[in-house]
């Protein structure tokens, strides 16, 4: 696994350094990605940002008026559109992963 490699050439901390950049420079660009899920034909609307942050939430009037489909859309759409956020955080730590060769690789 380590044939040809000086692992005491290898300084530690630069590589935690080169880590924690990485960490932090995705979890900026994932501040800037959107995500947005429907329920109801588009009566209820939930668009969050990448941390997971909900910034906007549209509901259609016609919903205001019957609270258990207001409920079941809602949490719908909220678990609909946090599961994609979810599944992004993933896509991005293997991404990080596979930049240190076979470690981040599956087996």
């Amino acid at each position: 696994m380590f044939d040809g490699i000086d692992l005491s050439k290898i300084n530690l901390n630069d590589v935690m350094g080169q880590v924690q950049e990485m960490a932090d420079k995705a979890k900026e660009e994932n501040a800037n990605r959107i995500f947005t899920a429907k329920a109801g034909g588009g009566m209820v609307e939930i668009s969050i940002n990448g941390n997971s942050e909900v910034i906007d939430l549209q509901i259609d009037d016609s919903l205001l008026e019957d609270k258990d489909s207001l409920q079941i859309l809602l949490i719908s759409c909220m678990n609909d559109v946090i599961k994609q956020s979810d599944e992004n955080k993933k896509a991005m730590a293997m991404s990080m992963m596979g930049g240190f060769g076979s470690f981040g690789q599956k087996s």
